[in-house]
């Protein structure tokens, strides 16, 4: 940490330094007496003792704690896995190998495999003899289920076709074929004929309205708009046209007198005020 700034090149020999080169270098050289070389020295006697104090205390101290953790906790707990918690282990297994796993073995072999050989000729058995049953007596009696079902729902098959062919035959001669008779001779005449007049009492309708509203627009036009059109062509435009003339002559005399007496005024006070 180097504070001292490199000094100002000397001045030309034989020139004298300017009054600005004085007064700026005296209090620079001030400051750096009094803050910069202070600093600096305490700065290096901080170092210096720092470096004492590793030398001579921080780094025997350390060196000690490191000996006395070794010698307190790795060392103990070294010789306590190699020499007890291992050779515990390795009983323990031994024991457990002793104490259950030959047992084990023994008790599979002489009476899981036994009682497994049993039970396997005893499902064989019955399975030969369910075989047997199902072949003997079970396959006869469905058969025979099997045939009486099919006798059965042909029986049942021939009895809804005809019961279905029956009820057809009644739909079709109690409601069908009448209804197509009600709705050939009956239903259709009378709409046809409701339609036809339907569309005579439309076209009735639509003429009277015709002529009603015919009616109405000649009436309204002889009545309201021709004397309306006449009033305003004979009557209403000239005397607009009229009216309109005399407001622009006199809004013509208006302007006129107005200009004049506007003038008028103008000169006057020219004369009475301005120009004396």
């Amino acid at each position: 940490m180097d504070l001292q700034k490199p000094p100002s090149p000397p001045p030309p020999p034989g020139q004298p330094e300017g009054c600005l080169v004085v007064a700026v270098r005296l209090p620079v050289r001030i400051v750096v007496l009094v803050l910069v070389v202070p600093v600096r020295m305490v700065w290096d006697v901080l170092v210096v003792v720092g470096r004492l104090l590793r030398d001579t205390v921080l780094r025997p101290l350390g060196r000690a704690l490191l000996w006395t953790g070794r010698a307190l906790f790795v060392w103990p707990l070294v010789g306590l896995w190699r020499y007890v918690l291992v050779p515990a282990g390795k009983a323990l297994g031994w024991l457990g190998h002793v104490l259950l796993v030959v047992p084990a073995l023994w008790f599979h072999r002489h009476v899981l495999t036994p009682a497994g050989h049993a039970v396997a000729w005893l499902t064989r058995g019955a399975v030969a003899g369910l075989a047997w049953v199902y072949a003997r007596v079970l396959c006869p009696f469905g058969h025979a289920l099997a045939w009486l079902l099919k006798g059965a729902g042909a029986v049942l098959a021939a009895v809804g076709t005809g019961a279905r062919t029956a009820v057809a035959a009644l739909a079709r001669y109690l409601f069908a074929l009448p209804a197509r008779w009600l709705y050939t001779w009956v239903l259709a005449p009378v709409g046809r004929a409701l339609a036809w007049c339907a569309r005579g009492l439309g076209r009735l309708l639509t003429l009277l309205v015709t002529g009603v509203g015919l009616a109405l627009y000649w009436t309204a036009r002889v009545l309201l708009v021709l004397p309306a059109r006449w009033l305003y062509t004979w009557v209403l435009a000239p005397v607009g046209r009229a009216l309109a003339w005399c407001a622009r002559g006199l809004g013509r005399l208006l302007a006129l007198l107005v200009t004049g007496v506007g003038l008028a005024l103008y000169w006057t006070a020219r004369v009475l005020l301005v120009l004396p």
